[in-house]
């Protein structure tokens, strides 16, 4: 997957570090921005409880 990227991303070697690791931080601000939060939402990871205290 990674050379198929890297076959894509135009200019020479120098330019393509510099292009993936754009791309690289974008993915990863796209994630803490919408997806961590999100996730943490939905499938409600910050509640420790496992059932109702009897």
């Amino acid at each position: 997957m990674y050379a198929a990227i890297w076959r894509v991303l135009p200019g020479p070697t120098w330019l393509k570090i510099i292009e993936a690791l754009v791309l690289a931080l974008a993915v990863v601000g796209v994630l803490f921005t919408w997806v961590f939060p999100w996730a943490a939402e939905e499938l409600n990871l910050l509640d420790p409880t496992i059932g109702e205290p009897a």
